[in-house]
């Protein structure tokens, strides 16, 4: 009996393996065809971090939407600001990103130097962590762009969220919290 029976438990084993994986394939198997595209709106009610922010502002004087989109479909949102200083809260941000919009218009039509990543949220696991590694491979083939830097709230989730990404804290402000993703 120990022989017909421990054949069975491998071949169990076996089959539950094969399906694992194929689930896991599954799972994350979207973020491989996904790919990063500039959007002129976003659903802000689906912000979970600055909701209170219109299609306008996003869409205002140095700031653009950003989204990884799957099979027509919008799976992740990132929100930028292109600054040539690091703010400290969302008016500081509307302020030096519009200055450093209209010095870029005066010059060469680059934008500031630092990107500022003001919000992000995904609709899918993996979302997240896919829209960062993207935009960070855009900024890294940019000609004028020499830092990433985001304007995050002071939320335990935040932080574990850019720390995991690989990010390193710079400064804590008043109602918000930089972070710097290193490009080199």
């Amino acid at each position: 009996m120990n022989k017909t029976f421990n054949p069975r438990i491998k071949a169990r084993i076996r089959k539950n393996r094969q399906v694992l994986n194929k689930n896991i394939d599954n799972f994350f198997g979207w973020v491989k065809g996904a790919k990063l595209i500039e959007l002129k709106e976003c659903n802000t009610e689906e912000d979970p971090v600055r909701p209170e922010l219109d299609n306008k502002f996003r869409t205002g004087f140095g700031r653009k939407i950003y989204g990884v989109e799957y099979k027509g479909e919008v799976h992740a949102v990132m929100c930028f600001a292109y600054t040539n200083e690091i703010p400290k809260s969302v008016d500081e941000l509307e302020k030096l990103s519009t200055d450093a919009f209209l010095q870029s218009a005066m010059r060469d039509q680059s934008g500031g130097q630092i990107a500022i990543a003001y919000t992000v949220w995904s609709k899918k696991k993996g979302g997240g962590k896919l829209i960062v590694k993207e935009v960070f491979k855009k900024i890294k083939k940019s000609n004028h762009l020499n830092r990433l830097v985001t304007l995050s709230p002071l939320t335990e989730m935040a932080t574990n969220f850019h720390e995991k990404n690989g990010a390193k804290l710079i400064q804590i402000n008043e109602t918000t919290q930089n972070f710097e993703y290193k490009v080199l």
